[in-house]
């Protein structure tokens, strides 16, 4: 039997990049998947890309950043599917803001910190209820080498974010540890998911490239489908017994 088989997943802004790899990847153990974004065309084109592959997915336009929405998300699961056993919290990056600490505005600390950081709290406050219902679930919120090292293609404001992120795993896997409700995180480096992030790392010097490259010990980037393997993990029971951690995925770029 595969690790997820039969259970109910849900993957926030999963629409396209690292968010529908990691939903692949969940219904390829055998999750029955929720992809939801703020993308309809691209929402519509990932659910008809796993269904023509045999999987079981739904597409829900959801803003996570809107409370009322995120508790619509949770009840129509609930009451589509059963319950919920996992969710991933991946909606987020840098969001197109600039690096500069002159540079960043207002409305590009606000747009960051509250994709980031308040949809992760939202996404949690509305499924962890209908978790505790079964006494059982799995949460991976997706967080950032930045938020415990610094950023390398983004600002200030995403590294404060994931920070945030990492701060709420903790805090709700201490709570909700009696529930039987996993709560941990994913902490990827630079990967090569969409074409933003390739962007961003074409534009840098060769020179900036291979110095990035020389912190990591593995002397390469990492690859989507090995942050998709640690997020499968941490959902799956092979990883019962670890809650509030976060899980490094950076090639030794960070050691502690």
């Amino acid at each position: 039997m595969k690790r997820l088989q039969d259970r109910v997943a849900i993957i926030t802004g999963s629409a396209r990049g690292f968010g529908f790899a990691i939903a692949e990847g969940l219904a390829e153990e055998g999750a029955k998947v929720v992809l939801t974004d703020v993308f309809q065309e691209g929402l519509d084109e990932a659910v008809k890309t796993l269904k023509g592959k045999g999987h079981q997915a739904m597409g829900l336009k959801v803003d996570v950043t809107n409370k009322s929405q995120v508790q619509a998300l949770a009840k129509t699961v609930k009451d589509s599917w059963g319950g919920i056993d996992i969710l991933v919290n991946c909606a987020g990056g840098g969001l197109g803001t600039p690096f500069g600490l002159q540079e960043i505005e207002e409305k590009h600390w606000d747009l960051v910190v509250d994709v980031n950081l308040k949809g992760t709290f939202f996404c949690c406050q509305a499924v962890i209820p209908v978790m505790a219902e079964k006494k059982k679930g799995a949460i991976v919120n997706i967080s950032a080498l930045a938020a415990h090292y610094r950023a390398t293609m983004a600002g200030v404001q995403y590294t404060a974010a994931k920070a945030g992120v990492e701060g709420l795993t903790r805090q709700l896997a201490y709570d909700f540890g009696p529930d039987n409700i996993r709560i941990n995180a994913v902490a990827p480096t630079v990967t090569l998911t969409g074409d933003r992030t390739k962007g961003l790392w074409e534009d840098k010097t060769a020179e900036e490239r291979a110095k990035t490259v020389a912190n990591i010990p593995l002397r390469r980037l990492s690859e989507p489908r090995e942050v998709v393997a640690a997020v499968i993990f941490l959902a799956s029971d092979e990883a019962s017994y670890i809650t509030g951690i976060t899980l490094d995925v950076v090639g030794g770029r960070y050691l502690r």
